[in-house]
């Protein structure tokens, strides 16, 4: 059944709703249900991907099973046959795609770490020779691996896009022992996670994390190593000096690429065709890196 949930409705409870996320205040914990939205150019499209939410959720459950030892992370509970108590009603909405976590103090700093030259990083090599004031060496191409992976943190914006920034531009909005600290983990998952995925015929070219505080500890949180916020190319089809094929969004990207807009609100409704290939793209990332199907629940 392809049901596509846009936006799901519990009255009575605190409700702040992202590009993808629908996250309730439940007191002591959050709820973060994945919606089955798609932004592009930090636009919502006026129709979602079905399924989608499932295989984010399950895509960033499998990841937190994953991480390196010693690194913690917010989440507490996947949401399947058992709602939360008072919410036995909404478990429908909830199934599959919805997560109990610890609340945290959020680091206003997107990690982004990147092991290959693509998108803005490589617009902005083309420029400088640099990446978030990180030199690179001459003559790289466009896809090309790193000589190792680096860190380039952005902003967070509550609307438009965010802003790529230095190293040093994100100790001074926040604390430099903090964003160490958050820079050597968010390269420690990425490089664990990479090398693993290259196994399964999968390239992580970059990804972003994020961080917050519990307490005296910082823990990872949100969604980690998804389509939505990592570029997943297929390993066998890498060749650089060009766009790669992907199993994440930017199939969405260029198609839209390709329309008469300016990329600004509202988006354009996509045509069957492009929901239903997005949504093959992202079934097909689930099951190379789990090596299970996808079922939907």
């Amino acid at each position: 059944m392809n049901r596509v949930i846009l936006e799901t409705s519990i009255p009575g409870l605190p409700l702040r709703r992202g590009k993808v996320r629908d996250v309730y205040d439940l007191g002591r914990q959050l709820l973060i249900v994945a919606s089955d939205r798609i932004s592009a150019f930090d636009v919502v499209m006026p129709n979602g991907i079905p399924h989608k939410g499932e295989i984010l959720t399950r895509i960033s459950l499998y990841w937190f099973n994953q991480l390196p030892g010693g690194i913690q992370h917010h989440l507490l509970e996947l949401i399947e046959d058992r709602a939360p108590q008072g919410l036995e009603p909404y478990l429908d909405q909830l199934r599959g795609r919805a997560v109990l976590v610890k609340k945290a103090k959020v680091l206003p700093i997107e990690c982004v770490v990147r092991g290959y030259l693509a998108g803005s990083g490589w617009k902005e090599y083309q420029k400088t020779q640099s990446v978030c004031g990180v030199k690179l060496p001459a003559g790289l191409r466009q896809c090309d691996q790193l000589p190792e992976p680096i860190f380039t943190p952005a902003t967070k914006e509550e609307e438009g896009h965010d802003e790529n920034i230095s190293f040093e531009r994100a100790c001074a909005l926040t604390d430099e022992k903090v964003m160490r600290l958050a820079r050597e983990r968010s390269i420690q998952i990425y490089s664990h996670a990479a090398a693993y995925a290259r196994g399964r015929g999968v390239i992580i070219a970059d990804t972003k994390f994020e961080w917050g505080w519990d307490g005296d500890e910082l823990i990872l949180i949100d969604e980690v190593l998804t389509p939505d916020s990592s570029r997943f190319w297929p390993a066998d089809q890498y060749e650089p000096g060009r766009d790669q094929a992907s199993f994440d969004k930017q199939y969405l990207r260029n198609y839209l690429e390709t329309l008469d807009w300016n990329k600004t609100p509202p988006g354009p409704h996509l045509p069957d065709e492009v929901v239903t290939n997005t949504g093959k793209k992202y079934q097909e990332a689930y099951e190379k890196l789990t090596g299970q199907p996808f079922r939907p629940l």
